[in-house]
C-alpha cells in the first residue's frame, strides 16, 4: 500500500515518529469534533454545555463496543503484516469490520429505545437541560453506524503503517464540522438557530462524509488487502481471535465510561455549572491524553509489526525511545495546564464562575499529566503484543476506585467539588506507577513475549541504526 511504513526495518525513533505525528494529528481531529461542538454551545449558554456533555457520555460508552474490532483489528493486522501473510491480514480486516457493523447496529437500537431512562440516569433536575439532552442522543444515534466503523477504518490503516490517509480523511471531517456547527447552532445564513439539535446533526455529517471517504480511499486500492467481501464466507475463528484480543479493552472502556457517568451523576448535585466544567476541562485536558494515544497507537503498531517478524530487541529500542518522549510529554503539559489553565478555559466559556472552578480543575489535573502518559504508553505496548489484560485489569481497579474516593473527598467537611477532581489525579498517578514498574518487571524476568530461549538468542541481534 503506498505510504505505508514498514516498521521492521530502518532507523527506529525516525519510524515512530513518522507514523505518530499522523495518528497525533488524528486523534487530535477526533477530540477536536466534541471541543469544536463545546466552543460554539458554549455561546448558546452552560446550560446547553450541560445538555451535550451529558448525552456525550453515550457515545463514548460506545468505544466500548468499538474497542472490540478496533483493537483486535489493529493488533493483529499489524502482527500478520509483520508475518508477510497477506491472506490472514485480508481476513482480519473482513471480520473486524463486520463485527464492528453488527454492533454498531445493536447499540443504535439500544440508544433508540432506552433513550428517556439514559438521559434520566444523571438525575439534572432541569427540565430544559433533560430534554436537550435528550435530542442530542437521539440525533446522535442516527449516525451511529458511522461512528463506529470510522476507528476501525483508521486502526486498520495504521496497523498497516499507513497514518496520513487516516488523518487526510478525518482532516476533511473535522472542517465539514467547523463549518456546519456555527451554522446549524447558531442559525447563520437565515437558517433557523438550533443549538444542541444543531451540533449533532453537524457531528452526524461529519461521520457520513469521513466514512464515505474512507470507502471511496479503499475502493481504489491497487493491492490486495482490501478485496474481500462483507458478511460473505464468515469466519468465526477470527472473531474469536479479535474478540480475545480487544474485548479486555473494550471492557475497560466500558466501566472507564460507566465510573465517568458514576463521578459524572457526583458532579451534577453541584448544579450546571459544574457539569459544564468537567465537560469543557475534560476536552481540553484531553488534548494531553490524546497526544500520548497517538504516541502510543504508534507503538502498538511498532510492536505489533515486529513481534510478528520476531524482532524483539527491536521492540525493546522502540519502547525506550517511546517512553523518553512520553515523560517530556508529560511534563510539558503539568506545566500548561497548571500554569495557563485559565487563560484556556477563557477560549470555552465567559462565566466568570465556570472561569473560576475550570482553572483550578485543570490545575489539580495538570499533575497528573505525566503518570497519565506513562500509563497510555505503556498500555500500548501491551496492546501491540496481544497482551491487552494487563493494562485493562489495571485501569479497571484502579478507574473503579475513584468513585468511592470522589464520594469522600467530594463530601463538604472534606474538599467539596474538588475531590472529585483529586480522585481522578491521585488514580492516574497510581496507573502509571504500577504499569511501567509491571511493564519493566516482565521484561527482566524475560517473559513479556512468551518465546522459547533459543528464539529469543537467534533473533536478538545488534540493530543497525
Amino acid at each position: 500500500m503506498e505510504q505505508r511504513i514498514n516498521l521492521t526495518e530502518g532507523k527506529i525513533t525516525e519510524k515512530l515518529i513518522k507514523l505518530s505525528l499522523p495518528i497525533m494529528g488524528t486523534s487530535f481531529i477526533q477530540m477536536a469534533y466534541n471541543m469544536i461542538d463545546m466552543i460554539w454551545v458554549g455561546k448558546v449558554g452552560s446550560s446547553s454545555v450541560a445538555a451535550v456533555g451529558t448525552a456525550g457520555f453515550y457515545p463514548w460508552l460506545a468505544m466500548a463496543f468499538i474497542m472490540i474490532s478496533k483493537i483486535g483489528g489493529e493488533v493483529k493486522v499489524a502482527q500478520s503484516i509483520g508475518e508477510n501473510d497477506l491472506d490472514k491480514t485480508k481476513l482480519y480486516i473482513k471480520s473486524s469490520i463486520e463485527i464492528n457493523i453488527i454492533l454498531s447496529v445493536f447499540y443504535t437500537m439500544f440508544l433508540v429505545i432506552f433513550n428517556k431512562y439514559l438521559i434520566g440516569f444523571f438525575k439534572l433536575g432541569d427540565v430544559d437541560v433533560i430534554n436537550m439532552s435528550r435530542t442530542y442522543l437521539y440525533i446522535i444515534s442516527m449516525g451511529m453506524i458511522f461512528y463506529f466503523i470510522n476507528p476501525v477504518f483508521t486502526a486498520i490503516f495504521n496497523g498497516m503503517g499507513n497514518s496520513k490517509t487516516p488523518f487526510k480523511i478525518n482532516t476533511v471531517g473535522l472542517i465539514t464540522n467547523i463549518i456546519l456547527d456555527p451554522i446549524l447552532i447558531l442559525g447563520w445564513f437565515g437558517l433557523p438557530k438550533m443549538g444542541v439539535a444543531g451540533a449533532a446533526i453537524a457531528t452526524v455529517i461529519a461521520q457520513v462524509v469521513v466514512s464515505a471517504l474512507f470507502i471511496y480511499r479503499i475502493k481504489k486500492n491497487k493491492d490486495g488487502y482490501f478485496k474481500i467481501k462483507i458478511f460473505r464466507n464468515i469466519q468465526l475463528k477470527y472473531y474469536k481471535i479479535l474478540y480475545k484480543l480487544g474485548l479486555p479493552v473494550a471492557i475497560q472502556s466500558g466501566m472507564f465510561t460507566l465510573f465517568s457517568m458514576l463521578l459524572g451523576v457526583i458532579v451534577a448535585s453541584f448544579g450546571p455549572i459544574a457539569v459544564a466544567v468537567q465537560k469543557v476541562g475534560s476536552q481540553i485536558e484531553s488534548i494531553s491524553w490524546m497526544t500520548a494515544d497517538g504516541l502510543a497507537v504508534a507503538l502498538s503498531g511498532f510492536v505489533g509489526q515486529n513481534y510478528g517478524a520476531k524482532k524483539y530487541e527491536r521492540i525493546n529500542k522502540g519502547c525506550k525511545a517511546t517512553f523518553i518522549i512520553a515523560i517530556i510529554l508529560g511534563i510539558f503539559n503539568t506545566l500548561i495546564l497548571v500554569f495557563l489553565g485559565k487563560y484556556i478555559f477563557t477560549v470555552f466559556i465567559q462565566e466568570e464562575k465556570a472561569i473560576y472552578e475550570g482553572t483550578i480543575y485543570l490545575k489539580i489535573l495538570g499533575y497528573s499529566q505525566l503518570f497519565m502518559c506513562i500509563e497510555i504508553i505503556t498500555s500500548g505496548a501491551f496492546k501491540g503484543l496481544g497482551r491487552t489484560y494487563i493494562p485493562s485489569v489495571i485501569s479497571i481497579v484502579l478507574t473503579g476506585a475513584r468513585v468511592p474516593l470522589a464520594y469522600i473527598l467530594s463530601k463538604p467537611e472534606m474538599l467539596g467539588l474538588n475531590g472529585v477532581w483529586w480522585s481522578i489525579t491521585i488514580s492516574s498517578v497510581f496507573k502509571g506507577i504500577l504499569l511501567i514498574t509491571i511493564f519493566v518487571f516482565l521484561i527482566k524476568l524475560g517473559k513479556l513475549y512468551n518465546v522459547k530461549k533459543e528464539e529469543k538468542l537467534e533473533n536478538n541481534k545488534p540493530i543497525k541504526e
